[in-house]
């Protein structure tokens, strides 16, 4: 059987977008920059727009209509259609469908559209420079997105909106600032190169780059300066172990201005029911990854059964956690459903059902704060068992 290996045709489109536009860029902007100069007001701008794209793509095609992490109210949702249009990474519709088919097929060299396991040029850019999958969309799996009306309108109006966006507005600027030549190449071509491959990271590096504390089951990977570069997605790991979570950096000092940003909607009532796993699932799943990653290591070693031992002890005592942090989990589903139920009750027993519930979260808070010590102690093992392998080698 003679192996097929033509590659498929070249998509002339994405070519001029991808390869064309970086070349101009690097050609054109130094040039000008020599012979003509740019001012403070050309390079705020353009930090301004790569910004406003940046966010759009980041808080609403992925976080808000790829995993529906937040509600938006249809003014925001309006703001993101517009300035997502300007970092022309595609309509909402096929970049959201795109992406959760990413996410439900990670790593899978056929089904992920841009798995890693094809390639770093392949992730970063290279899945879209030829025509790899010809026949007609397939928005199967986001028919909560065609009912969106945002989002359909986008779609159907994305050419003339993005051409808008990344024309239109930057010829305007430089009429309006007395350089158009300077401005379109600061704020137009630029910004636009620049905006696309600080996304096109998250696809490729930090897949490739970065360390995996939440799970190792897929190559996505935390990176705290992928993060600065891409407006916080840098804190892949996390994102594909709790792609729900409006936030990619949880802890308060991981740099997401995308969080920051979705915080803030909601504070000014543009946002609503923010996702947010709770810290003992969090807890939960760096322990899992902390026990497989020893075992793994005590499996490869000699000599080691006391660590096996007290490896086996902690995983119990974790085991445990876990089941007694899933009966609390029912029997606090079980008393809202009473507190449903029995909304004319006595204002005693309202009360009582007050203390048991603050009761319920002390309880949690404990098992939460339980978690957090064993952590330490697995990474306390973890030091013994690589002090062990060294001095066996």
């Amino acid at each position: 059987m003679i192996k097929n290996n033509t590659k498929p045709p070249l998509n002339p489109v994405n070519v001029v977008i991808f390869l064309g536009f970086p070349i101009a860029a690097l050609i054109l902007v130094p040039l000008w920059g020599v012979f003509k100069g740019y001012d403070a007001f050309q390079w705020l701008w353009a930090l301004a727009f790569l910004y406003l794209n940046g966010l759009s793509i980041t808080g609403g095609y992925h976080r808000l209509w790829a995993h529906k992490s937040y509600n938006a109210s249809p003014a925001l949702k309006w703001f993101f259609s517009f300035w997502g249009a300007g970092a022309l990474q595609n309509s909402i519709l096929i970049w959201a469908s795109d992406h959760r088919r990413h996410h439900r097929n990670v790593d899978d060299q056929s089904l992920d559209p841009y798995s890693a396991k094809r390639g770093l040029w392949f992730s970063h850019i290279g899945w879209m420079l030829r025509e790899y999958n010809p026949d007609a969309p397939d928005f199967s799996n986001a028919k909560d997105l065609l009912r969106d009306p945002v989002v359909t309108w986008q779609h159907k109006h994305y050419v003339p909106l993005t051409a808008f966006m990344n024309l239109g507005l930057p010829l305007m600027l430089g009429f309006w600032h007395g350089d158009v030549i300077g401005t379109v190449l600061l704020v137009g071509l630029l910004r636009l190169v620049v905006n696309h491959h600080v996304t096109f990271f998250i696809n490729s590096l930090a897949h490739y780059w970065g360390s995996r504390p939440y799970t190792e089951t897929n190559s996505a990977r935390d990176n705290g300066f992928l993060a600065f570069l891409t407006y916080g997605e840098g804190y892949h790991n996390y994102h594909h172990m709790f792609q729900t979570d409006y936030r990619n950096g949880i802890r308060w000092w991981q740099w997401d201005p995308t969080k920051w940003m979705i915080a803030l909607c909601q504070y000014l009532g543009l946002a609503s029911n923010l996702s947010r796993v709770s810290d003992f699932k969090v807890q939960r799943a760096i322990l899992d990854t902390a026990f497989e990653r020893a075992r793994n290591k005590l499996d490869a070693s000699q000599d080691s059964d006391s660590l096996r031992d007290l490896l086996e002890r902690e995983y119990q005592l974790f085991t445990n956690s876990i089941n007694e942090w899933t009966a609390l989990q029912t029997e606090r589903y079980e008393r809202t459903k009473e507190q449903l139920s029995d909304v004319l009750e006595e204002r005693k027993l309202q009360l009582q059902q007050k203390w048991e519930n603050a009761a319920l979260l002390s309880k949690l808070k404990t098992l939460e704060y339980s978690l957090k010590m064993q952590r330490k102690r697995v990474n306390l093992l973890m030091e013994q068992v690589n002090f062990h392998q060294a001095e066996m080698a």
